[in-house]
C-alpha cells in the first residue's frame, strides 16, 4: 500500500518535532513527571495555539480537517521525545466521543486549550472486554443516578469532565444496554484517587456513590454506546501504536549512538559484528513497528466496523510483540546502566511495555483478530 504525507501532513510532522526538540529534553521531562500535575499547562495552550488539538478533526465540528493519520504524525513525534501532556486522553479519546455523541458544544474550549477530558471505561473484572460494565445507571427522572467503580481513568484529576460507560440494561456483558454519561469533575458523589503510573503519567480511580446525571448528560443514545465506545477505543489503538513507533524509533536510535561512544577492550562497542546484527535487527523491528502503525491509522476510521477492528488488532499485537524485544534488547545492550532511572532508555522502555498492556495487550489482540477472520501464525 503506498502511503506519503501531503503539504499540510508534512509541516504538522515538523512543527511536533521541533517542539520535542527545542522544548522537551529529558531533564524537563523528568522535572514535568515529579510535580504535582505531572504535565505542563503551558505547553498544552501551546498545542491549541498550534492547531494540534484540533488537527485530527474534520471541519464541521470546528477542526483542521485531520483524522486518525494526522493523530498518529502528533503521537508518534510525542513518542520519541515521551510527552507527558494528555493528548490520548483529552482529545483522541474524550474528543472524538464528544464529536461521536453529540456535544459538539464542548469541542471548541477543547480545541482553544481550555478542557481537559478523561475516559473511565476499565472495569476491574473485565480484562481489556468493553462490553463488561459493571457500573450501573438508573432511570431517575428525565436522567440516571450512576453507581460504580472505574480504573485506570488516565487524566481523571485534571479532567473537567469524565465520560463513564455505565449499564442501563442488560447483563454485565452484553454489549446492548450500554450508556455513555459525561459527568463533570465537580458532580456530587464522584470521588477520584489519583495516582502516578509505573510510566510516569497520571491516572485515578473514579468512585461513583449515587451520581445524578441529566438527560444531556448522555453521549450518542441511551443503550447503544458500545458501538461509540469501541470506535474510539479502537482510534485510541492506533493512536498508542504510532507513539509505539516513536519510541521505538528513539530506542534504535538511542542504542546505536551508545554503542559508538562506549568502549571495551579499548575499542568502541559498535566495532563488534554481533552487536552490530542485534542493532540491524532492532532497526527492521522499528521500521516495521512504523508501517503498521500507519496502515492502522488509515483504517481506524473504516465504515466498516469489523475492518477498522482488524486493521488496528493486528497493528497492536504485533507492535506489543516486537516492541517487548526491541526494548529488551536496548536495555541488555546499554548493560546494567540501562535500568538506571538517570538514563532515558529505562523511560522508553517504561512507557513502551505500558503500551503493550494498554487496551489490550498483544495476545488479546491476536485472539481478537483471530476472531474478526484474520491469519494468525502459531506463537
Amino acid at each position: 500500500m503506498a502511503f506519503a504525507f501531503n503539504d499540510e501532513q508534512k509541516m504538522l510532522a515538523e512543527s511536533v518535532e521541533r517542539f520535542v526538540a527545542k522544548d522537551y529534553a529529558f531533564e524537563t521531562r523528568r522535572k514535568l513527571m515529579a510535580g504535582d500535575q505531572g504535565w505542563s499547562r503551558a505547553a498544552w495552550k501551546s498545542f491549541a495555539e498550534l492547531g494540534w488539538l484540533a488537527a485530527p478533526f474534520a471541519e464541521d465540528v470546528g477542526g483542521l480537517g485531520g483524522g486518525p493519520v494526522e493523530t498518529a504524525i502528533v503521537l508518534e513525534r510525542f513518542g520519541k521525545g515521551l510527552v507527558l501532556e494528555p493528548y490520548l486522553p483529552s482529545v483522541v479519546l474524550g474528543g472524538s466521543l464528544l464529536a461521536a455523541g453529540g456535544r459538539r458544544d464542548l469541542l471548541a474550549p477543547l480545541f482553544e486549550g481550555n478542557l481537559q477530558l478523561s475516559l473511565a471505561w476499565v472495569e476491574p473484572k473485565a480484562r481489556f472486554d468493553l462490553a463488561h460494565v459493571d457500573t450501573r445507571a438508573a432511570r431517575q427522572g428525565s436522567g440516571f443516578v450512576l453507581t460504580g467503580h472505574k480504573g485506570v481513568a488516565f487524566n481523571a484529576a485534571a479532567a473537567d469532565w469524565i465520560v463513564v460507560p455505565a449499564r442501563t440494561a442488560g447483563a454485565a456483558t452484553e454489549k446492548q444496554g450500554i450508556t455513555l454519561f459525561l459527568v463533570p469533575k465537580s458532580a456530587k458523589g464522584l470521588a477520584v484517587r489519583p495516582y502516578r503510573t509505573v510510566d510516569g503519567l497520571r491516572a485515578g480511580e473514579v468512585t461513583l456513590d449515587g451520581v445524578a446525571v441529566g438527560a444531556e448528560g448522555v453521549l450518542g443514545e441511551v443503550d447503544w454506546g458500545h458501538a461509540l465506545l469501541e470506535a474510539a477505543i479502537d482510534r485510541g489503538i492506533a493512536a498508542v501504536c504510532a507513539e509505539a513507533a516513536g519510541i521505538m524509533a528513539h530506542m534504535v536510535a538511542e542504542t546505536r549512538e551508545y554503542l559508538k561512544t562506549r568502549k571495551q577492550f579499548g575499542v568502541p562497542l559498535a566495532s563488534f559484528q554481533v552487536l552490530q546484527h542485534r542493532a540491524v535487527d532492532m532497526y527492521v523491528l522499528a521500521e516495521q513497528a512504523q508501517s503498521m502503525a500507519y496502515r492502522a491509522a488509515v483504517f481506524a476510521d473504516a465504515r466498516e466496523p469489523a475492518e477498522r477492528a482488524r486493521a488496528v488488532s493486528a497493528a497492536k499485537a504485533w507492535i506489543g510483540k516486537a516492541g517487548r524485544k526491541l526494548g529488551q534488547e536496548a536495555i541488555q545492550l546499554h548493560g546494567g546502566m540501562g535500568m538506571t532511572d538517570e538514563l532515558p532508555i529505562s523511560h522508553y522502555f517504561k512507557r513502551l511495555t505500558m503500551i503493550d498492556t494498554l487496551f489490550g495487550d498483544h495476545r488479546f489482540h491476536r485472539r481478537r483478530f483471530a476472531a474478526l477472520g484474520g491469519y494468525v501464525e502459531q506463537a
